[in-house]
Parts: C-alpha cells; structure tokens; sequence
C-alpha cells in the first residue's frame, strides 16, 4: 500500500528517505473539538457541532459526556447533542478518560457543578499526569475530592465559588477552573501566580465571549474575577483546523526545502501552536497566507537561534527535528510543562535524537541541538506518544538511512490519518 513504508505485525514503521510538496487539508482540531462538546454537555440543551475531528481523544471526549447522559448522534462530520437530561442524574458514576488530558482536566471541574459523586480514570499514561493542584483548588471552592496526586480520584460538588490561587505549569488547570466556576454558587477570583501556554487559555476564553459568559480579566490572564450562577446556551459552531496537527507538516517544508500548503486553517485562531510559524520563519522559511490556507515554503539552510516554546510545547517533538536538519545550534527553552505529557518529551526527544546520531544537550526547561545539517538514521521508539511518532516520521525525510519507528498505533489519539497525508504529499 505505502511504497515508502513497511509495516509489520507489531506496527512498527520503516521510512526512508523522500521529498515532500504539495497540498493537503488538515484535520479539525482537538482543543476545539472537546471544548465544544463539553460546553454543549453542560447547556442543557441542544447543539450542533460541524467538522468534529474524529479520534481516539475526541471520542474519549465524547463518550464521557455520554455517560453523564448527553444523547449524542451524527452524520458525517455533524454531531447533534441533546443535553437537556445531563442534571437530572444524581447516581454515582465512573468516567474513563482513556488517553485524553484535555478531557480529563476540563470536565471534572464542570462535573463538580452536577448533583452527583464522579469518579475519573484514564489509560496508564494519563494515570500519570499530575493533577493535585487542581483537585486542591477544587476543595478550596468548595468541593470534595480525593486526596491525591494522580488519577483516579472521585470529586462531587457542589461547586460553592470564593478565592484560589494555583499555580498554572499545564494552561488545562486554568482552562478547567474558567469552565466550571461560571455555574458555581458564588463569585470566583482566581489568581495564577505561574501561568504557561497562555494562547490556550485564550481558547478557552474565546467560548466564554461566545457564551456571553461574565468575568473580568487583568495582570495578563493571571487575575479572573467570575460571576456566579451563570449558564451556557445550546449553539451552533464548525470545528476549525488543528494548528498542533499541521506543525508536522509545516516542518517538513522546512526540512525539505520545499513548499507545503496546509489549508482549512484560520490565520485568527487561538491555537498555541500557530505560533510555530514565528519560529519557523526565523529559521528561513516563506510563510504565506491565501484566506485559509497557509503555504510554508522551506530554504535552502536552516538558521539556529534561541526560542522561546512556553506557549506551544506541543511543537516541541517536530521543531526538534527540524532543528536537527541545521547547521548552527538551536534552543528550545522555557517549556518545562513537555515534561509533563503522555511523555516526558524533552527526554524522549533527547535520546531518540542521539540514537539517530545528532549532539543533544538536554536542558531543565528545553533542548539544545547541534546539528551539522543531516541526520544518521537507525531505530527510535514512539514511547505510546502520538507527537513523538509523527516526528520520528518527519525526521525521516531527509535522514542519511531509514529510521524504524517501534510501536506507531498511538498516533490515532490525535491523527489517524496521519501517514496518509504524510505519503500524499511524497513526490513520486
């Protein structure tokens, strides 16, 4: 099927070395896909969400809110929910979040608002994300939850609002927290002393204003004061591309020296991610927006330099790799929190990067590459990570040798059409 690509039993993965230009449409994306069905879960009412992406992490998504009693169905892309039952269950209830952190974080703030005892789990990667602080904040407001660092841990409500200050190293507690206390008893003032992936909190703002939500912001997203005993509207929205997603392709421009167009992305959105553009453009790289299409054109050398991935340390795997294809040495910094994913990516980046025989130097809060313009090849893992297979897959473009990925069936959390794409765009 893939000419440039073998596959065995246990989804292993051989790439060689290739040449990538064209076109392609990305994707919907994730953030905004389960944003959009929480908040249609808690309208208790009726919505209809367009362009849904489909996988394993939205379908987790998906089925928790039907658990909590959301009647959920679809045609197509379309997804028609009916949530008008949601608050009439008080029995207890265990919500599996399978591979999903963004479900994980944001619904069991907005569960702590129901009537009942819910208890959430998740896969053995997402049972290791720590989530205390943001279990310790709900207890602050008013709640009962378990006192633990990791999943499972059971919460109930009710939600009775006041004053809490956390730390914000994942911009997930926050988001969680901007969700929830609308529908708590009382005001809420929330103070984040450390806030990263500021961009993301942004996201979420971007539902409250399309909810006609009521809160005051200040001290650059790190001071929230919200009204009480709010509620959200049933609505209508289309999912827009996934910027997390299209950062693969963008750097396969760039390694390549050629140009990719990625198109159903919106210039405007919120996404951290879109930041990667910047970076990439610091680097060498013709960046070109057409409506909602975007072309990345890559040059003939890459340039180094020092960035900043606070916002967007999702980026971190493929600008890693790109960064590789440089002559002059590159940082990435200020991204403490990729420690804190499905992996530890700083360190999976590091030694994937060093089997493949680039010079690593990895940081506290980032990576620093040397690279002299190419890459070995040989055998890296996936680590289970979605982010870091589809990385080792750009890192292959260009390599010296084949690279064999071991263990590539995590990439369907995000992308299950990834390796589609990735072979569409090969100039035979």
């Amino acid at each position: 099927m893939y000419n440039m690509i073998s596959l065995f039993l246990i989804m292993n993965i051989t790439l060689s070395k290739n040449t990538t230009e064209g076109k392609i449409t990305i994707p919907s994306s994730k953030s905004q896909t389960i944003r959009a069905f929480l908040i249609a879960t808690f309208a208790f009412d009726k919505s209809t969400i367009q362009n849904v992406l489909k996988s394993q992490d939205t379908l987790s998504c998906i089925s928790a809110c039907r658990d909590l009693g959301a009647e959920i169905t679809n045609s197509e892309d379309s997804y028609f929910i009916d949530s008008t039952k949601v608050n009439s269950y008080n029995t207890p209830l265990e919500i599996d979040c399978g591979n999903s952190g963004t479900t994980l974080y944001l619904l069991l703030g907005l569960c702590t608002t129901l009537k009942r005892q819910i208890t959430f789990t998740g896969d053995e990667q997402l049972q290791r994300r720590p989530i205390g602080a943001l279990l310790s904040a709900y207890k602050e407001l008013g709640c009962k939850v378990s006192d633990t660092n990791y999943p499972p841990f059971t919460i109930e409500g009710p939600l009775r609002g006041g004053k809490v200050s956390i730390d914000c190293p994942t911009s997930q507690y926050l988001s969680s927290l901007l969700l929830a206390t609308p529908l708590a008893q009382e005001n809420t003032e929330i103070i984040t002393p450390i806030l990263f992936e500021k961009p993301y909190v942004n996201l979420t703002i971007s539902w409250l204003d399309k909810q006609n939500i009521k809160y005051k912001e200040s001290n650059n997203l790190q001071h929230f004061i919200i009204e009480n005993n709010q509620s959200y509207k049933g609505f209508e929205d289309t999912i827009t591309g996934d910027f997390s997603s299209a950062t693969f392709f963008f750097c396969m421009a760039a390694i390549c020296g050629t140009s990719i167009t990625v198109a159903g992305l919106n210039r405007f959105d919120r996404q951290g991610d879109i930041h990667t553009l910047d970076i990439l453009e610091q680097m060498g790289c013709k960046i070109e927006w057409k409506g909602f299409e975007v072309t990345v054109s890559g040059p003939k050398e890459l340039k180094g330099g020092t960035f900043s991935l606070n916002s967007m340390p999702d980026a971190l795997p493929s600008l890693c790799v790109t960064a590789a294809y440089s002559k002059e040495k590159v940082i990435f910094n200020d991204t403490p929190q990729a420690r804190l994913k499905e992996t530890d990516r700083i360190d999976v980046m590091a030694k994937n990067l060093t089997a493949l025989g680039v010079s690593i130097k990895e940081l506290d809060d980032g990576i620093e590459i040397n690279g002299n313009g190419h890459i070995v090849g040989g055998k890296v893992s996936g680590y289970g990570d979605h982010r870091i297979i589809m990385a080792m897959a750009v890192a292959a473009l260009k390599a010296n040798k084949k690279i064999t990925i071991e263990g590539i069936d995590a990439v369907s959390v995000t992308f299950p059409k990834f390796f589609e794409l990735y072979e569409s765009l090969i100039i035979k």
